[in-house]
């Protein structure tokens, strides 16, 4: 029996084209104020952890809250879609890899990620969980300045954060660089690159809006487990 190959994510851009997904890099802890907020120092080298492409939802007005927490945490992104590969690229060219930008959410078992810490080991299923990384339509690089901006999140229309993309601890340069040291880099790889302090907790029903500005807005409803 042939069994059939999975689909691949494709994730729409403000250009009428599709960004089909590769691989998902997530740093963590990449704004001072959130490193702070989750008991971290605040200049720390950077981290990686990884996710499935599956996880990506694209464009979707819903998402699932999912089976096993009761206490999902809600994380506001900037997405970096890379549409170039390299490995041990230099910080100056960094940026030349980059396709486009997005807004997007690492949603997070938080308790489960907890136990996770104080037991030393791997964050796979407090973040590696289906439907937890909703992506907007990607803006081209082109025209964008990674290195400044509001980004935000509301729930419900109350907001929960605010920050700058300059606070970043590592700037979206640094971080393709120093992860190309590790991995090649390819065309379809998404970089999560961090989320500002405010962290916390969503319910079924809930409304999330998150922004960054100059791209456009990724709205969804936080709905019951998928099945």
């Amino acid at each position: 029996m042939t069994l059939p190959a999975p689909p691949t994510i494709l994730i729409p851009m403000t250009t009428g084209a599709a960004f089909p997904v590769r691989r998902v890099f997530c740093i963590g802890r990449n704004y001072a104020a959130h490193a702070r907020e989750m008991g971290n120092d605040d200049r720390e080298p950077p981290f990686f952890f990884t996710a499935w492409a599956e996880t990506v939802v694209a464009d979707t007005d819903g998402i699932a809250y999912p089976q096993s927490t009761s206490d999902y945490h809600h994380e506001v992104e900037l997405v970096v879609a890379l549409g170039l590969s390299g490995r041990d690229v230099p910080v100056e060219t960094a940026l030349d890899l980059v396709h486009g930008y997005g807004v997007g959410l690492d949603m997070t078992r938080r308790d489960l990620q907890a136990i996770a810490k104080d037991a030393g080991r791997p964050w796979d299923v407090a973040k590696n969980v289906e439907q937890s990384k909703p992506v907007a339509t990607l803006a081209p690089a082109a025209g964008f300045d990674p290195t400044a901006g509001a980004i935000t999140l509301s729930v419900n229309g109350e907001r929960r954060q605010t920050g700058d993309l300059s606070d970043m601890i590592w700037s979206v340069a640094e971080v393709i660089a120093y992860l190309s040291r590790f991995y090649r880099l390819e065309p379809g790889d998404l970089i999560f690159t961090g989320t500002p302090s405010g962290v916390g907790p969503v319910v079924q029903g809930d409304v999330l809006t998150a922004s960054v500005a100059g791209l456009p807005d990724l709205t969804v409803t936080v709905g019951p487990p998928a099945v």
